[in-house]
């Protein structure tokens, strides 16, 4: 499964930004999928997740009530709905497949490019 960001940039401390992940390869709609975030000399995290017909979602609690993270099937796509940004947000976003409802750990050894997001002020 091949994996790309897009959507990041530069937006104030308060705004809001819509990043999207797209894959190819038929397999999509059996993965749950997740965002992840990594900041230079720091783990990459887990942001938000999503299963796999997208009714079931959850999130890191530093994103909980802020980000929304949204799949469609058919496009083959996943997208975060990040408002209310913090400084903290700032990072390079990634997606990759998680095995399950509530797993925070990627199931991809490879990653995308990532898109970076950056939060001033």
């Amino acid at each position: 499964v091949f994996l790309s960001e897009s959507g990041g940039g530069l937006v104030q401390a308060g705004g809001s930004l819509r990043i999207a992940c797209g894959t190819s390869g038929g397999a999509f709609p059996w993965y749950a999928m997740a965002w992840f975030r990594q900041t230079p000399g720091k783990e990459r995290e887990f942001v938000a997740g999503i299963t796999t017909n997208g009714e079931g979602t959850w999130y890191a609690d530093t994103v909980k009530g802020r980000f929304t993270i949204s799949r469609d099937n058919d496009k083959k796509t996943v997208t975060l709905q990040m408002s209310d940004l913090k400084s903290e947000d700032t990072a390079a976003y990634y997606c990759n497949a998680v095995s399950g409802w509530h797993v925070t750990t990627p199931s991809f050894s490879w990653w995308g490019q990532g898109t970076q997001v950056t939060v001033s002020g």
